[in-house]
């Protein structure tokens, strides 16, 4: 790690004490919008012409957004562009199915390493050129939940089935989280927790890192309430989800993604109260699917952003954002919004290991 991204993680704490910081909003919802072929998926058209290795692979790749970071760099670059403009403190790099166990489905997991790599690359170069001695932007490295899970058997004729384990998992993550600081991320961000076991091998895994690379960024840890039952999938309550990663000492911890931003409410309250030596992030859903709107999903950028203000407003959160259906007129919004308004308290009795 470079003195400038160590002087980069170690000033996070004091600015999300100082104010609100604002995540970016969905990769996926901004990818659907280009429309992009099969073949460009394979790099046909891009800007550079270097990826015809690509052009007889045996099986489809259009929606594997991961691979887009190699073979279309311009479409991702121009999405993290875009969410800075609207007023993004923190972009995710494109990395949240670029495991070697969800490459799998597109036998591509021998690409999984250069994909993190490339797409942290591309994160960082899009903050520091949006960054400013005043305004840093940061570089989430995000972790998704893999399509594979520890916990929960994947035939209802077999309970104690699993077709993934934790030593699988934590070698996964462990080659995500060495790219990810490699390419430049200055925080980690596992994401979309819905099985904690899962999350629980990618932290083991990120600690595993950190000893590797001999440096150690700031964490941040977010789980998904699937239903009205408040519960991850796997069976947790909001608070028990919180008891079982607490030990990692992230710098925040929080929900994003199933629920809408009006759903969310009791689960971030809930958290709230159990966390109260940990910043909160929030980054929903923009509401429930809806396939007849723009983005798929039924709120539009001034439903989101009054949402998260009155969360704000409330005294719930540091870090707000989107996910799923959010583009960066939501995060514009939404970072308006809540730009008068001040983070939450934090007490400083426990405070997440320091980055260095």
């Amino acid at each position: 790690m470079s003195q400038i991204a160590y002087t980069r993680a170690a000033s996070l704490p004091g600015m999300l004490r100082e104010r609100l910081m604002v995540l970016d909003g969905a990769m996926g919802t901004m990818i659907q919008r280009v429309q992009l072929s099969e073949g460009q998926y394979r790099g046909e058209g891009g800007p550079k012409g270097e990826y015809a290795r690509f052009a007889d692979l045996p099986r489809d790749v259009k929606g594997n957004n991961e691979l887009l970071s190699i073979t279309r760099p311009d479409v991702i670059s121009s999405i993290h562009e875009r969410y800075l403009a609207a007023g993004a403190d923190l972009v995710e790099t494109n990395t949240f199915g670029a495991t070697t166990i969800a490459q799998e489905d597109y036998g591509m997991a021998h690409l999984a390493r250069e994909m993190n790599l490339a797409s942290a690359r591309l994160a960082r170069a899009a903050c520091d050129k949006f960054s400013d001695t005043d305004r840093p932007r940061f570089v989430a490295g995000a972790l998704g939940p893999t399509p594979r899970t520890a916990s929960i058997s994947p035939d209802v004729n077999d309970p104690g089935a699993r077709n993934v384990d934790f030593e699988q998992l934590r070698a996964a993550y462990l080659e995500q989280a060495l790219a990810l600081i490699e390419g430049g991320s200055d925080v980690l961000l596992v994401e979309t927790i819905f099985d904690t076991l899962n999350a629980k091998a990618a932290l083991f895994a990120i600690d595993e890192a950190f000893e590797l690379s001999g440096h150690r960024l700031p964490i941040i840890v977010s789980g998904t309430v699937t239903d009205a039952s408040g519960r991850v999938l796997s069976g947790q309550t909001v608070t028990a989800f919180w008891h079982s990663v607490r030990h990692a000492q992230p710098l925040a911890v929080g929900l994003n993604c199933a629920l809408g931003a009006a759903l969310m409410r009791p689960y971030i309250q809930e958290l709230a109260r159990a966390a109260p030596d940990t910043f909160i992030s929030c980054y929903p859903n923009a509401g429930l699917p809806n396939p007849m709107s723009d983005t798929g999903f039924d709120e539009t950028p001034d439903v989101t952003s009054r949402l998260l203000h009155e969360f704000a407003a409330e005294g719930l959160v540091n870090i707000v954002g989107g996910c799923c259906g959010t583009t960066p007129e939501h995060i514009g919004a939404i970072a308006q919004t809540v730009a008068p308004l001040a983070p939450r308290g934090v007490q400083a009795a426990r405070f997440y290991r320091e980055a260095g």
